[in-house]
């Protein structure tokens, strides 16, 4: 949730006071489910002391050698308005009225893209003050299965759209911002996933706010997923470029992460499928990661080239095979990650069919055909999609189709046959049904 806070402008002193703060410009505030941003533009970096007072919840900003020219009063998220005065002769007081007591954490930002310098406040509560917005709700059936002991599971894929809040991504000549078309794709991409039985999305950036780049590692790893998918929209200076691309963890990338890993020397319990790496040695520990980024990367590369070859099919790609980078959100050890860069919003004719929604829609199926494909003939141990049959004598295909209660047509369609005639020995892999 964005709000563009104006009225807001600060000055220096000017008589009598050394030129040692900058100019405060304009404020703009994003609140998401777990912290609300306010950004600080300014002529220059900002010294500054920052602390809390209770009763009532007030975060407080005392800034050298300025001053307010105006006072202005706004909200969101966790702020219930900004007030500026001065406390001291040569120290300007803001005040952020909160609506919870809240922890905050402050920084500043030097000049990139279309913002100059940024003093940043982050303010975290005890509790969400904004409900993020969710795909529809399937049928609660899915969660009494999900709760009985020793049920399948669905195949969770996490969803992630790129940038958001005060990063835009990149930024197309008719002024489309990357946050906006790529979050429109991963909604559908949810949606799409959440109407396929046996499978469940998983949102990592519901609305228009920014998460750092770890912290959508560690929500899809909170949600356990089976896939972590980041949907971007390129640019590039010359605007001829075009065309999408996929992206896996690159061993260089991937050799970085495990040494992180390794150094931190933190609770790493289910870095490695379960095995914590804790009561471990540094050669079994080493040994332990690289076995387990070794088959994720093979799973992300498979993943990828399948989703890859659905998007050729929608027209040109940017490459022609898998692309490898060292991008902080594919580094999960133990996910299959990849990044789609789903065209150049740089490039004016693609600019256009991003912000077209049958487009965005053609993008998200074209997806999901991709994570169909791969989990259909690999589907994870225990999630309702890896139901399989060895065909035995007598059996017919409509007799199979009956007593896993699936239609004949979704049998035949998900095992890609092109007769009911079956082969003794053959194992068939069972369509996911809504109570299954």
């Amino acid at each position: 949730m964005k709000k563009l806070l104006t009225g807001l402008c600060f000055w220096l002193a000017g008589q009598g006071v050394a030129f040692a703060a900058a100019d405060f410009l304009s404020v703009r505030l994003w609140a998401a489910p777990d912290h609300t941003r306010v950004v600080f533009d300014t002529s220059g970096p900002v010294t500054h002391d920052l602390f809390t007072l209770e009763n009532p919840d007030r975060l407080v900003i005392d800034v050298p050698a300025a001053q307010a020219a105006a006072v202005m009063q706004a909200s969101g998220g966790l702020v219930k308005g900004i007030r500026a005065a001065r406390n001291k002769p040569d120290t300007l007081r803001i005040v952020l009225d909160l609506k919870q007591a809240a922890k905050p954490r402050s920084f500043n930002l030097t000049p990139s893209g279309q913002y100059g310098h940024r003093l940043v406040i982050d303010l975290y509560g005890e509790q969400p003050v904004i409900a993020a917005a969710a795909p529809p709700a399937r049928p609660s059936v899915k969660k009494a299965v999900a709760s009985q002991p020793g049920a399948m599971r669905d195949l969770v894929i996490a969803i992630d759209a790129g940038h958001g809040g005060d990063d835009p991504g990149a930024v197309g000549r008719r002024k489309t911002r990357e946050k906006d078309v790529v979050l429109a794709i991963a909604r559908r991409l949810a949606s799409l996933v959440e109407k396929e039985p046996g499978m469940r999305p998983v949102l990592i950036r519901e609305g228009d706010y920014y998460i750092g780049l770890r912290q959508r590692i560690e929500k899809a790893r909170k949600h356990k997923a089976d896939l972590f998918i980041s949907i971007h929209a390129d640019g590039f200076k010359d605007h001829r470029a075009s065309g999408s691309s996929v992206y896996v963890l690159s061993r260089r990338g991937a050799s970085s992460e495990m040494a992180r890993v390794l150094a931190a020397r933190e609770n790493a319990a289910d870095l490695v499928g379960g095995v914590s790496l804790d009561d471990k040695d540094d050669l079994l520990r080493e040994v332990l990661l690289d076995l387990s980024q070794t088959a994720t990367l093979e799973a992300s590369f498979s993943l990828a080239d399948n989703m890859l070859g659905e998007l050729k099919r929608m027209g040109k790609t940017h490459k022609s095979s898998v692309q490898q980078a060292g991008f902080v959100v594919l580094k999960s050890p133990d996910i299959p990650s990849l990044l789609v860069e789903t065209a150049f919003i740089s490039n004016p004719a693609e600019e256009k069919k991003l912000r077209d929604a049958a487009h965005q829609q053609h993008l998200a199926k074209a997806m999901m055909r991709g994570i169909k494909d791969y989990f259909g003939k690999h589907p994870p141990p225990g999630t309702r999609i890896a139901r399989q049959y060895v065909v035995k004598r007598g059996d017919t295909l409509s007799d199979i189709a009956q007593q896993f209660s699936v239609s004949l047509n979704s049998l035949r369609g998900y095992n890609s046959l092109k007769s009911d005639t079956l082969r003794i020995g053959d194992t068939l892999r069972i369509p996911p049904t809504q109570d299954s």
